[in-house]
């Protein structure tokens, strides 16, 4: 057991004002309540009373517990992980809790935002304090009403009990719980007396979503609202120049058109602020299909205001500067050239991948209703806070008249970290005094989003005649940035190793996207080391826990971002479980990949078959290091999304350009995985060791397209280096 500092503000511990005479009403948030306990109806009638015990959670008069979930929920699972999480030190029973998605609220809540697989390892300590906290204020109040010391007292599932036997309900002491001071230090369970973390646990809102009950953005209705639309200019370095709206205007059910410039000069811009295209033609009207019609109606003349890019630009410059040295190493270890020199065998490859779009399944959307001093946001959002600000400065109001709700929302995969949707929706709102919902359409979202950006890596490997790798180099570039982690294994395991980063300057609008520079360098570092095993005679598993060996007994450097020995166990889980001893059987070809990244280890083996030139995956086992698995079925499911989408992009996704202009535009010419062309099973395993969780909603994906590569390559015998892979010959040339 662990002794915490409760560390609890007096405003995130709201007294029920009327001491003794009871509690306060306080109504379900209309968005996002739910009930875990759906399998029992009639369970959780609605208490008369509820009493605010803190930030995190409130109890009813009978023992019914509304728990916050306080981040943005992307299909990730966090309302259901985190607010397990308090359950379990609260210790009530998880059929006599509700959850409701917390608004945004930086005053009580210190981090809500869904991005970095983070959520979870963020705020691990925060949630079990809060749970444990509320119960020892439960525990004390029964001990006052009882007369007895607290420490005569113990919970189980929501009832307090004494050692005669004497018991009572959470619900009957809520009331006196909620007025007692906060205590200084609360105790924590030991992991060993967890009874529902590390349960498997459906989802809160798993039966609504099926139902399409949850409420989306896209679901946003309000009296009087209207629907906007928005026309970005087609190519990225374009801007509109004039508009003849004429014969929209006339269409029915249209308000008005005009242009909006949501981003305009001056106004301070955060991270979260990226967006090509603040200058919008905008369309207002009473529905969807009215203001769809205007936007095809609209004659607009658009001008460029920088150079309109080519993808085969990208590339030529891209490879260009792989052939040129950093001024700065980002890191270097011995003497790379004199290895190189002496080296007995080289080993060099160069691999690429295209941009990428998110694809979230709910295009981009807000509703925002602007008065004359303040502003009402609801949509789904991944940083709240970030959209928060960037409104309150556009709008010039004070961040305290700005609120944001979340809805649930239809993905994210980092798309929804940048809001300029919402502040677009807020500036259309004020422009036109009326409550707004702002809808993209899909090709809205393909061809202006906000891109995982191109990138190129040159590794050069040098053998000794011992096969011993004891050189390496590599050379990355990137649209905005280099993807190579400077200080990721392999670093720390090669005496002479050198990273050089370049990064290339764009008008193509580049961001976060699911486990960002890790989805590319994961599958050119984990194919190229199965390269140079195979030029080392070696066992692909092998020899990476070879290397891996060497991080831990003699390791190379100052600084190595990872811990060798859980990295070694993954490989050795998934080796184990998936029966691997590197050779083919029955006409199956397999693949391993290993990575470390967003604080979690995961190694991954592919078997797949041929079928002509079509690939077809019979299963994949992922072994997973997230340190203690709050809800294993959450976990699963995102291991699984992982391999899905990880597979899918590396196989068949890409953007290309042609004048700044995107060549993709919907689903016809995007191409995104097919449920025929998933993994036709999956098998997950974790690691138990009791360390803190980590997240999981983005380490799953990395490294499944080096997986994939090197079993292709088993397969055909062809090194796939350019994604997607799809578009390479694979036809088979021996087996």
């Amino acid at each position: 057991m662990e002794i915490v500092k409760t560390h609890f503000n007096r405003r995130s511990f709201i007294k029920v004002s009327a001491a003794a005479g009871g509690g306060i009403m306080i109504g379900f948030n209309w968005l996002m309540s739910c009930k875990p306990g759906d399998e029992k109806p009639g369970q959780l009638a609605l208490p008369d009373e509820w009493f605010d015990m803190n930030a995190y959670l409130k109890v009813g008069n009978n023992g019914v517990v509304t728990i916050f979930s306080q981040n943005p929920e992307i299909g990730q699972n966090v309302k259901t992980a985190m607010p397990m999480i308090v359950a379990e030190e609260l210790d009530v029973d998880w059929g006599n809790v509700m959850v409701e998605q917390a608004p945004l609220d930086t005053k009580k809540f210190k981090r809500q935002l869904a991005g970095g697989s983070q959520s979870i390892r963020q705020e691990w300590k925060a949630l079990r304090t809060a749970g444990a906290t509320a119960r020892r204020m439960l525990v004390e109040a029964a001990a006052q009403q009882w007369n007895v010391p607290v420490s005569e007292l113990q919970t189980e599932n929501g009832i307090i009990k004494n050692a005669s036997g004497k018991s009572i309900g959470y619900g009957e002491v809520a009331s006196l719980a909620a007025t007692l001071p906060v205590p200084e230090e609360v105790q924590l369970k030991a992991i060993k007396d967890f009874k529902l973390i590390g349960k498997p646990t459906k989802n809160v809102d798993g039966k609504k979503v099926i139902k399409g009950e949850p409420v989306f953005g896209l679901d946003i209705k309000r009296e009087g609202m209207l629907i906007a639309m928005v026309a970005h200019a087609p190519a990225f370095g374009m801007r509109p120049k004039s508009v003849d709206d004429r014969e929209a205007r006339a269409l029915p059910g249209i308000k008005d058109v005009f242009i909006i410039n949501s981003l305009p000069e001056g106004i301070e811009r955060q991270w979260s602020d990226v967006n090509a295209f603040p200058e919008l033609v905008v369309m207002v009207g009473n529905s969807t299909w009215e203001v769809m019609k205007a936007k095809k109606a609209l004659k607009i003349e658009w001008e460029a205001t920088s150079k309109l890019e080519n993808t085969d630009e990208y590339e030529k410059a891209l490879s260009e500067l792989l052939e040129k040295k950093a001024d700065t190493p980002a890191r270097k270890d011995g003497n790379p050239d004199e290895a190189f020199r002496k080296a007995a065998k080289v080993v060099e490859r160069t691999y690429s991948a295209p941009f990428l779009a998110h694809n979230t399944m709910e295009p981009m959307n807000f509703f925002a209703h602007v008065t004359a001093d303040k502003a009402e946001l609801v949509g789904p959002i991944q940083t709240p806070e970030q959209l928060r600000t960037t409104v309150a400065r556009v709008l010039s109001l004070p961040e305290e008249n700005v609120t944001v709700d979340m809805t649930r929302q239809g993905g994210g995969f980092g798309r929804r970290l940048y809001g300029h949707f919402g502040v677009e929706a807020a500036v259309i709102s004020k422009r036109v005094n009326a409550p707004v919902k702002l809808v993209y359409t899909r090709e809205d979202d393909i061809s202006q989003g906000t891109y995982r950006p191109a990138y190129k890596v040159k590794y050069s490997a040098a053998l000794d005649k011992n096969n011993n790798l004891v050189g390496l180099k590599i050379r990355g570039a990137g649209i905005h940035e280099s993807p190579v982690f400077a200080n990721r294994f392999p670093a720390g395991t090669v005496d002479h190793y050198l990273v050089e980063n370049h990064s290339l300057d764009s008008n193509i609008t580049t961001g976060a996207w699911r486990a960002p520079r890790s989805n590319f360098i994961a599958v050119a570092e984990q194919s190229f080391l199965d390269e140079v095993a195979e030029a080392a005679g070696k066992d692909p598993i092998d020899f990476r826990l070879e290397l891996l060996e060497r991080a831990q007994t003699k390791p190379v450097g100052e600084r190595n971002d990872y811990d060798a020995a859980r990295y070694a166990d993954v490989l050795k889980l998934v080796r184990q479980k998936s029966g691997w001893t590197g050779t083919k059987k029955d006409g199956v070809s397999r693949g391993v990949s290993a990575y470390f990244c967003h604080n979690s280890y995961v190694a991954q083996v592919v078997d797949l078959t041929m079928q002509g030139t079509k690939p077809v995956i019979q299963k994949v086992w992922c072994a997973a290091d997230c340190g203690i698995v709050v809800n294993p079925e959450g976990a699963k499911n995102q291991m699984e999304g992982c391999v899905v989408d990880g597979i899918g992009h590396a196989m068949y996704s890409a953007m290309t350009f042609k004048e700044g202009v995107a060549d993709q535009s919907n689903f016809h010419n995007y191409k995104l995985i097919r449920n025929g062309e998933a993994p036709r099973e999956i098998e997950c395993f974790f690691v138990d060791n009791g360390i803190d969780p980590t997240g999981l909603g983005e380490p799953g994906l990395p490294p499944v397209g080096a997986a994939l590569a090197n079993a292709l390559y088993a397969a055909t015998g062809k090194r796939l280096t350019t994604q997607p892979f799809a578009q390479a010959d694979l036809t088979i040339e021996r087996m």
